[in-house]
């Protein structure tokens, strides 16, 4: 074997293994990123949801509370959580947003479309069985479609909400007109009684990661190999 053929040969060599790690740093870097953007968008509408909750429990409830006990029809607009879900689904009107999911996902709930699924009710139980631990995320299939999702244990801390939630006796009488009786009592202050999630879209920022990976990489690899071809140049007109 010639010289030349011998150095291009050990060239390719040691090129591809440089590929081939740099290839796996770069992917283990863009998909670290791509998972911080999402993870930050869902912290960003958790906080926006616990603002509305907070907004709603403090200035709105001690203004419609007193009304409902009066009133045959119940004001659902005086729950945080109605008013949290109600916001955000004028947030997915935006087609950009349309796919993002947020839900109070409660084991016993007065309304049931609040109601935990299986998967929900894992983290859950999760939570009950790790008081300490109170966060939690990963990913999760809906509807075909991956979603990176963000939960937090759920729990009440003001005790006004016990008037709504801890027997029916208490509750007001167009609360029991509107969601009957059977749901959502029995609740007790600072028990985890559900989860706080928020579902983020993550299939097209991960897309987005794998298009820069192949991008990148192809443009290494063909400036490596414009660096063998110019070596195998330089080796035939010098030595």
């Amino acid at each position: 074997m010639k010289i030349g053929t011998r150095v291009t040969l050990n060239l390719i060599i040691v090129f591809a293994i440089g590929i081939l790690i740099s290839g796996i740093a770069l992917a283990n870097v863009l998909n670290a990123k791509a998972q911080g953007e999402v993870n930050s968008k869902a912290v960003v509408l958790m906080e926006m949801n616990n603002s509305i909750r907070s907004y709603t429990n403090e200035r709105v409830q001690p203004l419609l509370l007193p009304k409902a006990e009066n009133q045959d029809t119940f004001i659902p607009e005086s729950i945080p959580a109605f008013s949290v879900r109600e916001v955000f689904e004028y947030f997915r009107k935006t087609p950009e947003y349309a796919n993002f999911l947020y839900k109070d996902a409660t084991l016993d709930p007065t309304n049931l479309r609040d109601k935990a699924d299986d998967f929900e009710t894992k983290i859950v139980n999760k939570f009950r069985q790790n008081p300490d631990k109170n966060t939690d995320s990963g990913y999760r299939t809906i509807s075909g479609k991956r979603l990176y999702y963000t939960a937090r244990a759920f729990s009440i801390t003001n005790e006004s909400c016990l008037e709504c939630h801890s027997t029916p006796e208490r509750a007001p009488k167009s609360q029991i007109e509107t969601y009957g009786a059977e749901n959502g009592f029995g609740w007790n202050l600072n028990e985890i009684l559900g989860t706080q999630i928020v579902y983020v879209p993550a299939e097209q920022l991960f897309n987005n990661a794998r298009n820069s990976f192949i991008l990148i990489t192809a443009i290494v690899a063909m400036v490596f190999a414009i660096v063998v071809i110019t070596i195998n140049l330089l080796l035939k007109t010098t030595v």
